[in-house]
């Protein structure tokens, strides 16, 4: 499109014309709608906004409906919590098998996990949820939670209001749902960025003397660093907006502080499990408010990961 653009008028066939004006008002669509969505949900959260003010709603720590008092903190920082803790838990797994599949395997062998990392990918999440609700929570609460919980207890009693009662559904459990969720995501998204480095990168390290760990650390992640970046961005927006798993498996407490193996919740868990009960209008509204805040998180993420993919395009893998 930039090329058509160039052209003198004179050079523009009715084809070529067309086509920008296609793509342009695709591209404009999306913007639009974007913007759109935006105003539409800020204007059913406006009287939440109005009532409770902008920056109280953020920082209010109760949610009760039933006495009209809504604070989005406790989902913020649920929210925050798993996202970020599910993303630390995620990246090392997903850049070794990033690396690996690119590097060091055999093709026959790096097709394989590619496709199975893909395929992990396509699991929808309600049946991921499934399986946590009826396998992976009730086994990591017997297995991992209660002998902790129970050593705790006898051992180190300060460790208590940390580690919280024992509950099946819980912010341990969620977050390690969350993190297998987004692996997939990560490992896709890096093992691009590494693809991307030129061959002669490598062949330079090697010339130079350098063992196959040292071309992989001094020649090939230096290069693609701004690539995983992008996506490891991209993963804390796909796990920020995760609803049905963690919804499922996080226990749903809109109390804070939130403990490790006690219920939390998050902005996407309490709007979809209050939505349809949001029979009263500041309830209905504030609802809309927590997407509100929600949306401007996730496309504020994805910017960001735009413009580092858009650096790594024009300095090849410089900030």
């Amino acid at each position: 499109m930039a090329a058509i653009a160039k052209l003198p008028a004179r050079y523009r066939g009715p084809g070529d014309t067309a086509f920008k004006a296609l793509i342009v008002t695709l591209s404009s669509g999306i913007i639009l709608l974007a913007l759109g969505t935006a105003v539409v949900i800020y204007l059913e959260a406006r009287p939440t906004f109005r009532a409770m003010g902008f920056g109280s709603f953020l920082i209010e720590t109760t949610w009760d409906p039933v006495a009209a008092i809504h604070g989005a903190l406790p989902f913020i920082i649920g929210t925050l919590l798993t996202s970020f803790a599910a993303l630390l838990l995620a990246i090392i797994p997903a850049l070794g098998v990033a690396i690996f599949t690119s590097e060091y395997a055999p093709g026959w062998l790096a097709q394989i996990i590619n496709y199975t990392v893909d395929l992990l990918a396509a699991i929808p999440s309600v049946v991921v949820g499934i399986w946590g609700i009826f396998n992976f929570a009730p086994l990591m609460r017997d297995v991992v939670y209660m002998p902790i919980y129970m050593w705790a207890l006898e051992n180190a009693e300060w460790l208590l209001p940390i580690v919280g009662a024992p509950s099946t559904y819980n912010f341990t459990t969620a977050t390690i749902i969350l993190a297998l969720m987004i692996v997939p995501y990560t490992v896709a998204l890096s093992r691009d960025a590494i693809g991307q480095v030129p061959r002669e990168q490598r062949e330079a390290a090697w010339a130079l003397g350098a063992t196959r760990w040292e071309v992989m650390r001094k020649a090939v992640l230096p290069y693609a660093r701004t690539g995983i970046v992008a996506g490891v961005l991209l993963s804390l927006a796909r796990a920020l907006g995760e609803t049905m798993a963690v919804a499922m498996l996080i226990g749903n407490s809109n109390r804070v502080p939130f403990t490790l193996f006690g219920p939390a919740a998050t902005m996407p868990s309490v709007i979809i499990n209050e939505f349809r009960e949001a029979v009263e209008p500041l309830h209905y509204s504030s609802i809309m408010a927590v997407g509100f805040y929600l949306f401007i998180v996730t496309i504020g993420i994805n910017l960001l990961a735009s413009w580092i993919q858009q650096r790594l395009a024009i300095g090849k893998g410089t900030i």
